[in-house]
């Protein structure tokens, strides 16, 4: 009987339904339904047992309870008949409390109960950051008590500054050391050009405006601004007027040279402070006071707050080995924690193998398009030139693991075994192309000897700029002739035709091969006769090893 089937289908029993249909002819599951619920709440509102019996003889056994979870949704939509809509939602929801288990106590308690909050994950470095100028470390050149800065701190006087100096090595920490370590009467905002444009900027300037104006507790805001060389012009334009009129303390932290990537009048308006890279020294330091800080240091991030030690011998390759980034050595410190951790002792010993295995690689300070790259070329170069090969081989171990293009390097040895080798050792041209093509053809890591070895045969071999100071001192004339340049002596023209012919073209031209005695014939224009570019060999300019 299919209206039996759809009964038993939304979960009643066999007997509670077979009674629903009896009761209501067996032609409605609508009536049914009706008539087992009717039947349920009179039975519950008569008896406090929560499993409801309609028969009152307490001996006789009681039908199973006819009660299911889906049964009002299912109700609801034949009564009310609901939207398309709605009923699409409903069959959702049924079908997500199908997958879920038979027996769930509790349920909409659980539902309704927030979850629990996850454990902070805040890297090392971050969590200690210095919080007054007394706890940055590294950095004495700014700090001393007749320096720039000291003197600003002393006096309630911050000036705006421009921080320059390598990645890790305490820009961001120095500036809100600088803020806190000042009076009350001024207030830190940190922005970071990465994540924020112009409006970010005015947003922050009207609210410092509004600041120094009030009448309670006027105050002053330190406007920081991190990586502030991957701003645009216009966008470090937008900072002009509040630092001209004093509405902020504009402090910036740059890697790059700002003489580069920041304009000239921003930088007449800051004085820029460089910050040095960390020593090993400063970077233990720095690595023992996070060691033994329990609010802040290490043995907050490790699960269990078990006790921490770490081997002098880790603290010193960490130390020397994250190239005078306290961020790296940090992060490699709470690395190397964790791992330890995880070997389920109840003391965590921090191990050289330990820290060894968090590093990875020794970390090199290089940027393919930073300031670090064109120095390190720029030593390279003047290796080579000095007859060093040894300098001139680090110098290129250097740019080689700082993940440099080799081609690059490969151009710049073309460039140099014409500038600088010349014409006393013409084979190195023939050298440094085919050093070119080798790692070309090669590629990393199979061309770094290639490399190597046009970079020493250059570094040996004899030189000479003759050539480089020819074609700079002729171009040199070409650019400061004046008015327009001479032409071509008649003599010197080709004649193709016949009219050129007629005008000169050629004119007199004494061809060597025939004439191999003939020096008279000049090649000059005529203003420029007797003018010698090319001296070789040079004995200034000459040199051999």
């Amino acid at each position: 009987m299919e209206e039996m089937n759809q009964l038993l289908s939304m979960g009643f029993s066999e007997e509670w339904a077979a009674r629903a249909l009896a009761a209501t002819g067996g032609k409605s599951i609508l009536k049914a339904t009706e008539w087992i619920l009717n039947h349920t709440q009179n039975s519950s509102s008569t008896h406090s047992n929560p499993n409801p019996n309609p028969n009152p003889n307490p001996n006789s056994a009681s039908p199973p309870t006819p009660f299911q979870p889906r049964l009002d949704r299912f109700f609801h939509s034949q009564s009310k008949l609901s939207s398309p809509s709605s009923q699409s939602q409903d069959q959702h929801q049924s079908k997500e409390e199908e997958s879920l288990p038979r027996k769930r106590p509790k349920q909409q308690d659980d539902e309704k109960s927030p979850p629990s909050p996850l454990p902070p994950h805040e890297p090392l470095a971050e969590r200690m950051r210095p919080g007054t100028v007394g706890e940055v470390v590294g950095q004495d050149h700014l700090l001393a008590n007749n320096s720039l800065l000291g003197s600003a701190i002393d006096s309630n006087r911050l000036p705006s500054i421009i921080l320059w100096g390598p990645p890790g090595t305490g820009k961001t920490s120095l500036a809100r050391a600088i803020a806190n370590s000042s009076s009350s009467s001024y207030r830190f905002v940190s922005l970071s050009a990465v994540t924020c444009g112009v409006k970010d900027i005015r947003d922050a300037v009207e609210d410092a405006r509004r600041l120094v104006k009030s009448k309670n507790k006027p105050k002053r805001t330190v406007l920081f601004v991190d990586e502030v060389h991957r701003f645009n012009k216009s966008q470090q334009d937008s900072f002009l007027p509040v630092i001209e009129d004093g509405s902020v303390v504009f402090i910036g932290a740059t890697t790059e040279n700002p003489s580069f990537h920041l304009i000239t009048p921003l930088l007449s308006r800051c004085k820029v402070l460089t910050l040095k890279p960390l020593s090993p020294n400063h970077v233990s330091t720095l690595l023992k006071r996070a060691i033994s800080d329990n609010e802040r240091g290490l043995s907050r991030g490790v699960t269990g707050m078990r006790r921490i030690e770490v081997d002098d011998e880790a603290i010193q390759l960490l130390s020397s080995h994250c190239d005078g980034d306290a961020r790296v050595a940090l992060n490699a410190l709470e690395t190397s924690a964790t791992t330890a951790s995880a070997r389920d002792t109840a003391l965590v010993r921090v191990t050289v193998a330990d820290a060894k295995e968090a590093l990875q690689c020794k970390h090199v300070a290089y940027d393919k398009d930073g300031e670090e790259h064109y120095n390190i070329i720029s030593a390279l170069h003047k290796s080579m030139r000095g007859s060093d090969a040894d300098a001139a081989i680090y110098w290129l171990a250097r740019m080689l693991e700082g993940g440099e293009e080799p081609l690059y390097i490969a151009r710049r040895l073309i460039r140099f075994a014409s500038e600088d080798v010349g014409l006393a050792d013409p084979s190195a041209l023939t050298q440094a192309v085919a050093c070119y093509q080798a790692c070309h053809f090669l590629g990393m890591p199979e061309c770094n000897v290639n490399l190597a070895q046009c970079v020493a045969y250059l570094a040996l071999a004899p030189k000479s700029v003759s050539v480089y100071r020819a074609i700079e001192a002729a171009q040199k004339v070409v650019r400061e002739s004046v008015g327009q340049n001479e032409g071509v002596p008649l003599h010197l023209r080709n004649a193709p035709t016949k009219l050129m012919k007629q005008l000169g073209y050629g004119k007199g031209y004494i061809y060597p091969p025939d004439n191999p005695s003939s020096l008279s014939q000049s090649y000059l224009p005529l203003s420029l006769q007797g003018c010698k570019f090319l001296h070789f060999p040079d004995q200034r300019g000459a040199s051999s090893r």
